[in-house]
């Protein structure tokens, strides 16, 4: 967009759409930018079904505990407040008064979550992945090996939009309890060295051989529609 046809859209919408993903490994078969992938796919399609403004991705965040894996690029928990804060400033400024954040990275939560208390717009956090179709669909198709790192719906996904990379399938992964789930939620998954000493392959109870590429066609359909009719809700519109 030009900065006239922002104004235009300024004349009669005041929301936006921020995607925050990361850039981090997802295991032996996930692309490095798994999370900003998905996040900015959703966000640009739903976007455009919600006639909404959509901002580019946010994919260098906190992932600290996937440092020891090539490839991996975390910044800091404050980096990341800081430059969020700054682009919800810098859009007050211009007249927006809501920001509608489409999440693809666990560890992104908590200081998003932060900022909404103060931030000078109104903020809505929501994930690509909790939408209630998304999760149906996703639990569907995988039960518990979904896991929690290198999920097989956001490979899927991936797969389906970007490309799949093919090596010798690996066998489940090891199970996780509900007690470590609960301890490890949000992305705590301690030190880098620690955290590939446990999960030498990346996955984390993660059976990411079960995605297909089709499985992501039909998640991000139903993100896609989902994450649409909560944009309109959000900015104050009828349903579609």
């Amino acid at each position: 967009m030009g900065w006239e046809e922002v104004a235009r859209y300024l004349a009669h919408r005041s929301d936006a759409v921020l995607p925050t993903g990361s850039m981090e490994q997802h295991g032996p078969i996930g692309l490095i930018g798994t999370d900003a992938l998905c996040a900015a796919a959703v966000a640009e399609a739903a976007a455009e079904r919600a006639g909404a403004v959509v901002l580019p991705p946010v994919a260098y965040t906190p992932a600290p505990f996937n440092m020891g894996f090539p490839g991996t690029i975390s910044v800091s928990e404050a980096t990341f407040t800081a430059l969020v804060s700054d682009i919800i400033v810098a859009l007050a400024t211009h007249g927006f008064r809501r920001l509608y954040v489409l999440n693809g990275h666990g560890a992104n939560l908590a200081p998003l979550r932060a900022l909404a208390i103060s931030a000078p717009l109104e903020l809505r956090i929501r994930s690509w992945w909790e939408y209630p179709g998304v999760n149906a669909h996703r639990l569907a198709l995988y039960g518990d090996w979904e896991g929690m790192h290198a999920t097989p719906s956001e490979i899927a996904m991936t797969q389906a939009l970007h490309r799949r990379i093919e090596r010798a399938p690996l066998p489940a992964p090891r199970a996780l309890d509900a007690a470590w789930r609960a301890a490890h939620a949000g992305d705590r998954h301690g030190p880098p060295d620690q955290h590939r000493a446990e999960f030498p392959c990346g996955r984390v109870g993660s059976w990411s051989e079960l995605a297909r590429p089709e499985h992501g066609t039909e998640l991000f359909a139903l993100a896609t529609e989902e994450a649409a009719a909560d944009m309109r809700d959000f900015a104050g519109l009828p349903p579609a």
